[in-house]
């Protein structure tokens, strides 16, 4: 079984095929850990790539985040954060890929990123553009894996439909892992901070995370309310229940929950229409 999981985690990992940018990405990831580095030289580094600016610009300017009319890299750094800025730029070739191929896991992920948006703002929790960016990307996993084992992905969603099965069940039995674990190897491969990574690899078990407890538990309750609301497709037949790890660490009870589920509703008509204007605009470009 051990095998299996190892030639995986080779198969995923081998970054001659992996959807990145090593250009800029590279570039970006030196200036970041160089404290002299100012905003405006690194915005300049990827200002440099007009397709990646246009997808950074697109997803600053999304429901997830609630800026509107972000019009510049310097702008989308500022109010974003250098760390959500390198994600999204390491990040953008898969968006991409998952807005073509997949409709339904790309409104999941919206979707995710908003309600995680909401709830960490209703906590008033520090770095809320990063718990939103750790929820847009928490089933990254999931697009890698569609990508390189097209053909056992199909076996996995047979097993789900046919056994009636959770997704992350499925997965372990045919991979021995699954998307949230591949999700982690992916981040650290792109050398993304432990805030972001953690909640990537733990959001359907926060009792597995250390240090970021609390930005995994609102993701993991994001993806789950994403999930009984039926918007998007996650690819999973049912809604998995909220950990009491996830629901004692952020104090949560009752009536922030019913207050949260309200102001969801109206949220996820602004990405639905954000995710039909982008495959609209998508396909005349085309």
């Amino acid at each position: 079984m051990d095998d299996k999981r190892s030639e995986l985690k080779k198969l995923i990992m081998d970054t001659k095929t992996l959807p990145t940018l090593p250009g800029v990405v590279n570039k970006l990831n030196t200036m970041s850990e160089n404290d002299k580095a100012t905003v405006q030289e690194m915005a300049k580094i990827v200002s440099s790539d007009q397709v990646l600016s246009a997808r950074i610009l697109r997803l600053a300017n999304s429901p997830s985040y609630g800026f509107y009319r972000v019009s510049t890299i310097s702008n989308a750094m500022i109010l974003l954060g250098v760390n959500v800025v390198k994600s999204l730029a390491l990040s953008s070739s898969i968006f991409e890929i998952m807005e073509k191929n997949s409709v339904g896991l790309w409104e999941h992920s919206l979707g995710v990123g908003v309600a995680a948006n909401l709830i960490a703002r209703k906590l008033s929790l520090p770095e809320c553009e990063e718990i939103a960016t750790a929820a847009l990307l928490h089933d990254i996993g999931k697009v890698i894996i569609n990508l390189k084992c097209a053909d056992a992905v199909q076996q996995v969603r047979r097993n789900i439909r046919d056994r009636q099965m959770y997704m992350l069940d499925a997965e372990r039995e045919i991979f021995d892992t699954d998307h949230a674990e591949v999700g982690g190897w992916l981040a650290k491969s792109w050398f993304l901070p432990d805030k972001l990574s953690e909640p990537i690899t733990f959001h359907h078990d926060v009792t597995q995370s250390g240090n970021h407890r609390i930005k995994t538990a609102v993701v993991h309750i994001a993806d789950a309310l994403i999930k009984a609301s039926g918007f998007g497709d996650s690819g999973d037949c049912y809604v998995p229940q909220i950990q009491k790890a996830a629901w004692d660490v952020l104090r949560f009870n009752e009536q922030l929950m019913a207050e949260i589920v309200e102001e969801l509703e109206d949220k996820l008509v602004e990405v639905k229409n954000f995710s039909l204007e982008l495959q609209g605009s998508d396909a005349s470009a085309s």
